[in-house]
């Protein structure tokens, strides 16, 4: 494996894991009082309510996509981020 794809996973481990963990605490302290704001978020896009359907006659394609946005992912990937520059410098 070259060393430019070898950075490159590791960026996209690093920066889906802060998407993850900022999706599960903006979930987890959704209901906690003090810690609510962290749930806050937008979400935009093609909703599955209402997708771009593409009828052909023999085959019908539905496409949608919805991403939901919140403060706690905001925080959560600069800080993955930072752990990937501190992590994998010499990779």
């Amino acid at each position: 494996m070259t060393k430019g794809l070898k950075k490159t996973i590791a960026f996209t481990f690093f920066l889906l894991a802060g998407i993850t963990l900022g999706a599960f605490l903006g979930r987890l302290f959704a209901q906690t009082p003090y810690l609510s704001w962290l749930s806050w978020g937008q979400t935009f896009g093609i909703s599955a309510d209402s997708p771009v359907i593409i009828d052909l006659s023999v085959i019908t394609l539905a496409f949608g996509l919805t991403l939901k946005v919140t403060i706690a992912q905001i925080i959560t990937i600069p800080i993955f981020i930072l752990i990937y520059a501190k992590t994998c410098k010499n990779i």
